[in-house]
């Protein structure tokens, strides 16, 4: 049973639902965030020019499935939006400073392109080739995608699900949200790699960010604005500075 299961059929709810609630809490919490990774493909069937369309469907098909879960989710504490604020903004910092850090390490070592690990991300213009009113559309629901959907469907999967699935796979449900292990602490944050490939050593220490304001906090509203405020502050930045190897 999930964290705050109703044995009671919310009205309208479809009958799926709450029997997928009902039996399988982790597919809850992990359901949205599997949903927005499988209509990443999208985007490799639309030319450049049209990637605002892959983009919405992903957000909002992301958005609809934590609509249909909504009565299912754990409480998500308070917002704590001046600590979420400062914290967004020192992990988007971070993330910037870092990776470069990384690159001129990878660089001057000269192992750029040997391994795997230490490929650098590319810096290719997203502008180039396509009309401005095409990148307009596409500038706006990426920010909008990354600052609202993707901090909501990633908390829930990490800080609500896989931050406690870690201590207890079998009962995770009943491990208090916020509850430190370093096992979950440490294993949460190497598995980010998987969603950061080119960008590893700076996710690892955005994790350990994340998941230290989890414990401190144990709010995933908290978690969830600063993630959205990370991501808005990178974007803004990636504009304002035209470094494209972040967008």
């Amino acid at each position: 049973m999930s964290d705050a299961f109703n044995s009671t059929k919310p009205r309208g709810e479809p009958r799926w639902v709450t029997h997928l609630a009902a039996g399988r809490p982790d597919v809850v919490l992990m359901g949205p965030f599997m949903v927005y990774l499988l209509l990443l493909g999208l985007s490799d069937l639309f030319p450049e020019a049209y990637l605002a369309v892959p983009i919405a469907i992903r957000g909002a098909g992301a958005l609809v499935v934590v609509w249909w879960l909504r009565h299912y989710f754990p409480p998500v504490g308070k917002p704590h939006v001046l600590v979420a604020a400062v914290v967004g903004v020192l992990v988007a910092a971070g993330w910037v400073a870092g990776q470069h850090l990384f690159n001129a390490l990878v660089e001057g070592a000269g192992l750029t392109g040997q391994y795997y690990a230490f490929r650098l991300p590319a810096a290719r213009d997203p502008r180039a080739g396509i009309g401005a009113l095409s990148w307009a559309a596409q500038a706006v629901l990426r920010i909008a995608c990354a600052t609202i959907t993707v901090p909501i469907v990633e908390e829930f999967f990490w800080r609500a699900y896989l931050l406690r699935a870690f201590i207890d796979w079998h009962r995770f449900e009943r491990v208090p949200l916020g509850t430190f292990t370093w096992v979950s602490f440490l294993g949460t944050a190497l598995l980010s790699v998987a969603e950061h490939p080119n960008y590893w050593a700076v996710s690892i220490l955005c994790w350990f960010a994340y998941n230290g304001l989890m414990y401190w906090k144990k709010s995933l509203l908290c978690l969830m604005i600063a993630h959205g405020v990370t991501n808005l502050a990178l974007y803004i930045y990636v504009i304002w500075a035209g470094d494209w190897m972040f967008w």
